[in-house]
């Protein structure tokens, strides 16, 4: 499957990878997120607050980073695919200005009545190649279309 295209059912394999996504948060995003999500937990902007809980900074916050692996599934399916289902769990604090990779990795692929659905594990690595995010998603893909 080429960069950039959607991928199909028939033509996706158990064990592929998921094109990654890089993203490199920066404190500015932080501020812009709480105010789009509603979300004003202090240790997420305010600097002194953060380290009085014991972080080297402010942090990334958790939906923000669902976001990000949000991001990469749809990036990859595009507009035909659907993101059905995802899940994942918050193991590790990440930082502004760290670089955040968004992996993923094909682990099934089944038919569910007329949907083509493929089950994925999915993480985010920090820049020091920890994974901080891991989870799972399912998305909805289309079949091959037939030439005629």
């Amino acid at each position: 499957m080429g960069k950039g295209r959607a991928p199909c059912f028939d033509d996706v394999e158990v064990g592929e990878a998921v094109p990654p996504l890089q993203k490199r948060p920066d404190t500015r995003q932080l501020v812009m997120y709480a105010g789009a999500s509603d979300d004003y937990v202090q240790i997420h902007y305010d600097k002194d607050v953060a380290t009085a809980a014991g972080h080297r900074s402010v942090i990334v916050h958790g939906a923000l980073k669902s976001a990000f692996i949000a991001q990469m599934l749809t990036d990859w399916i595009g507009a035909a695919g659907r993101l059905v289902a995802m899940e994942v769990s918050y193991r590790g604090i990440d930082y502004p200005g760290d670089t955040l990779t968004c992996r993923g990795r094909v682990t099934a692929k089944r038919r569910d009545g007329d949907r083509n659905l493929v089950d994925c594990e999915v993480w985010i690595e920090n820049g020091a190649g920890q994974v901080t995010t891991p989870g799972k998603a399912t998305v909805a893909v289309p079949a091959r279309i037939p030439r005629g």
